[in-house]
């Protein structure tokens, strides 16, 4: 049976710090540049979820898109949008909230809810240029 990946666009708001809590604000500023302001800076991230399988044969499917984009919404969009991730979103208080850190944890998030047997693949743009893709 063919493989088919089928993806789902979505779109956050919010703030963050770069920075290693161990070194100097001197050392953070030469590594992170802007992105260590101490005052945060904000994006608006674009988000494409992909997951790849095999099309069910009976409802025609490899994945359900509203169910995705309802997942999307309670795993990412409500939790990441109009946050500062560093102080509101637990697992930025530890990990520093790259774009790749968050692509992982949204991959984390959302991999629970797919089927085993589907590839997940998560692409976050942090600007329209730069962007990072994990796929677990």
């Amino acid at each position: 049976m063919a493989k088919v990946k089928v993806s789902r666009k979505a779109h956050f708001n919010a703030a963050h710090r770069l920075y290693h809590k161990d070194w100097s604000d001197e050392k953070n500023a030469a590594i992170f540049g802007k992105c260590s302001n101490p005052n945060y800076h904000g994006h608006n991230y674009e988000l494409i979820v992909s997951v790849a399988g095999e099309i069910d044969p009976e409802t025609g499917f490899v994945m359900d898109m509203k169910v995705l984009k309802d997942l999307i919404k309670l795993e990412v969009e409500e939790a990441l949008d109009h946050k500062n991730l560093n102080v509101e979103v637990a697992e930025f208080k530890i990990i520093n909230p790259t774009a790749e850190n968050i692509a992982v944890y949204i991959f984390n998030k959302l991999r629970p809810h797919i089927v085993a047997a589907n590839e997940l693949e998560v692409t976050l743009y942090e600007t329209p240029r730069n962007f990072v893709t994990y796929k677990g």
